[in-house]
């Protein structure tokens, strides 16, 4: 029997959090720092959750959160574990693509439990996206830093994984990218994250079929000249063929010495597509990152400036 396309196939929503379940702790990018993960035990046990640290949440391998097998075993025993309703990454950096080829798919399919986390986790829910059609939360990690993700942020979070509401953001003036933006509205699924995350995973299955979807993408400390490169990279791949929308995060720390800034580039390389575009929306690593539902409908306003996204609990 032929395979389902996947634009045929929707979202899984697994079922919201709820006070008194266990949420699993994971690390299945870089190594994280206990003193930020205390931070993130304190905060979900105030929202009446139950945060657990994984066996190997606190591995280090160089720039690896533990050994790829290690890895692998936190995240397939939280995705097997009846008792484990969350799955919350304690931060991205790198790795996630070196593990996603050993989740137990039939797991996820079996018991969808919510999963969280952004940046390097963008692989991860890419993969659970093609493997289980899994909808996640794109959100801060648990090892949780005030300076960067105030009470604003918190709440987000908390809302996305205890509510099953639509979550609006609205575009921020005060945000770099503020200014790319490209009249219209549009409705699709929101796909993406991490544009780099996004960039690498051409070619391999994890790549989503972007037709019709509305694209999110943020970064970090990406220049502008590597941000025209994989944008153009994706361009010249075919890969935002036939998008609904593009909705553009927080793109940090991406200055360099050139005169042309990230959000020109953006604008120049997003704008041409045809396409609605809303940039300065408070997604990605930047202070106050808001937390949003990825793999569900969402609609894009540009003349309202805002991004009303389904949320990913049921």
């Amino acid at each position: 029997m032929p395979a389902v396309p996947l634009p045929a196939r929707p979202a899984v929503r697994p079922p919201a959090l709820r006070p008194g379940d266990t949420v699993l702790l994971v690390s299945p990018s870089g190594p994280t720092r206990p003193d930020r993960v205390a931070r993130g035990v304190e905060l979900l046990t105030g929202w009446g959750l139950r945060p657990v640290l994984a066996p190997n949440a606190y591995a280090r391998r160089g720039y690896l959160a533990g050994d790829d097998a290690l890895r692998a075993a936190d995240l397939n025993a939280a995705f097997a574990d009846p008792t484990v309703r969350g799955v919350l990454c304690t931060r991205g950096g790198y790795g996630a693509q070196r593990v996603v080829d050993a989740i137990d798919m039939s797991a996820v399919r079996r018991d969808p439990k919510v999963v969280a986390g952004f940046s390097d986790i963008t692989a991860l829910q890419l993969a659970l996206w093609r493997g289980a059609r899994l909808a996640t939360v794109h959100g801060p990690g648990a090892a949780w830093l005030d300076e960067r993700t105030p009470p604003a942020s918190a709440e987000s979070l908390r809302t996305a994984l205890m509510h099953p509401e639509p979550v609006v953001l609205h575009r921020l003036p005060t945000e770099e990218t503020a200014p790319v933006l490209v009249p219209g509205t549009a409705t699709g699924p929101l796909i993406g994250g991490n544009l780099c995350l996004l960039t690498h995973s051409l070619g391999t299955p994890d790549m989503p079929d972007l037709a019709g979807a509305i694209l999110l993408v943020e970064d970090v400390a990406e220049p502008p000249y590597k941000v025209d490169r994989m944008l153009t990279h994706l361009r010249r791949a075919g890969a935002l063929a036939g998008l609904a929308g593009v909705a553009v995060g927080q793109f940090t720390d991406c200055a360099d010495g050139w005169t042309i800034g990230v959000a020109e580039v953006l604008a120049e390389r997003l704008g041409d597509l045809g396409v609605p575009v809303l940039g300065g929306l408070p997604i990605g690593h930047g202070v106050g990152q808001l937390t949003v539902p990825v793999g569900v409908p969402a609609t894009l306003d540009v003349a309202a400036g805002t991004l009303t996204v389904s949320p990913a609990v049921c």
